[in-house]
């Protein structure tokens, strides 16, 4: 039984206000390829996969045009769980019709565990693998909320909802194994799990404010012989455990991610043991940061024009010039290449003036915590008062992302 692991696809994610549907499109041609030539049996998506609650159409076109074209290739079956990014309505509204594709998608969680559990059959019938479908689990899917409960309460509920939840799955999951015979017990997963790695500007929101990040490898029942995580965009092991694994995004999500190689994991099982191999995903359009004086930048852009190819840059001002001078210089210097210049960050200015907006920035080009922070730089609002004010606003945002959208 060969799986293939990915995650984190945002489908319809835009990078400073432009589209990435090309990357996308590349990205589906590839994966197919990938998939006939590694003769894959089952391919799991681990949550997130599209940006938004309500994708347009062409990210919808996408999604489903994928989906259709696997169903027709030697990969028998898929699965599919929500995440923090997606309308679990959304994802399970076409679940019936999807199931005739061999497309199992678990969108919300249930209060039936056997509802997260698929079984995987061959061609005969006979069972080749259990799947514990678990999707991103919200607040209200396992806490109760009891009045005069401090962080510290709420925080050990929410630990302790997340290891029943997954007690309750595994557990169906074993009966069905046991009168299956000796097939591997895969478990799904969108959290965010202790010691995991985030980097700057990589668009991973913090669940519960960051109560997942204590979610230790013990909530997981040792019955699982392969843990297939999603939610943080670096490819990664969990505490550890080589049989724990996120995946991480295809795409760099942002120019923090610019240089950090995206892969899939192929996991071949002999009997229960997993055997995994880590197969890197191609560039399919290139980003680069690069931060400087203006004659630096201006140096480093000489190189990489004569390196060819596209390139979308993020450049970083390190000294204080003239806004027109630098955008004007910088202009010339890509003139008749490749680059393009995607956003220009005076950072003298942020560091000295708190300026809410660096040249030739817009609100769009900031995540929701970037302008909360900078709102504070520009109200000169001090240190001590900072962290009890994102804390409070990171609460108010979880509580917003909370709310599904209702499709009826």
């Amino acid at each position: 039984m060969k799986i293939l692991h990915t995650s984190d696809w945002h489908i319809g994610r835009v990078l400073h206000a432009r589209k990435r549907y090309d990357e996308f499109e590349a990205f589906f041609k590839w994966l197919f390829e990938t998939i006939e030539a590694q003769k894959v049996d089952a391919l799991l998506i681990a949550g997130d996969i599209f940006d938004t609650s309500m994708p347009t159409n062409r990210a919808q076109q996408l999604y489903y045009r994928f989906l259709c074209r696997v169903a027709g290739s030697c990969c028998r079956h898929v699965v599919v769980v929500g995440g923090n990014h997606d309308s679990s309505s959304f994802l399970d509204a076409p679940k019936e019709l999807l199931k005739g594709l061999n497309v199992h998608v678990v969108g919300a969680a249930s209060d039936c565990p056997a509802d997260e559990v698929v079984v995987l059959r061959g061609v005969a019938g006979n069972v080749e693998a259990i799947v514990c479908a678990v999707p991103y689990l919200r607040d209200r899917d396992i806490r109760t909320v009891e009045a005069g409960e401090d962080a510290r309460e709420k925080s050990r509920k929410l630990l302790d909802g997340i290891t029943k939840h997954y007690v309750e799955v595994c557990k169906v999951a074993e009966s069905m194994r046991k009168e299956a015979g000796n097939v591997p017990l895969i478990a799904m997963g969108h959290l965010f799990a202790a010691g995991g790695k985030t980097i700057e500007d990589d668009g991973v929101r913090e669940l519960y404010v960051g109560t997942l990040a204590q979610t230790g490898a013990e909530a997981f029942p040792p019955c699982i012989d392969y843990l297939a995580l999603g939610h943080l965009h670096i490819s990664q092991v969990v505490a550890g455990n080589e049989k724990m694994r996120y995946c991480g995004s295809p795409l760099p999500m942002g120019f923090g991610e610019a240089e950090h190689e995206k892969k899939v994991l192929l996991v071949d099982f002999v009997g229960t043991t997993p055997q995994i191999v880590e197969h890197s995903i191609p560039c399919f359009q290139r980003l680069k940061r690069i931060s400087g004086t203006l004659p630096e930048l201006l140096d480093q852009i000489s190189h990489l024009k004569q390196s060819g190819g596209s390139v979308w840059l993020e450049v970083k001002l390190t000294e204080t010039a003239p806004p027109i001078k630098v955008k004007e210089s910088l202009e010339s210097a890509i003139a008749g290449s490749k680059i393009e210049i995607m956003a220009i960050k005076n950072m003298q200015l942020v560091a000295g003036f708190g300026v809410p907006l660096d040249i030739g920035e817009t609100i769009n080009d900031l995540s929701v915590e970037e302008v909360f922070n900078r709102c504070l730089d520009a109200r000169a609002v001090p240190a001590a008062q900072r962290q009890e004010l994102l804390q409070t606003y990171r609460v108010a945002l979880a509580s917003l992302h909370e709310k599904d959208v209702n499709l009826e």
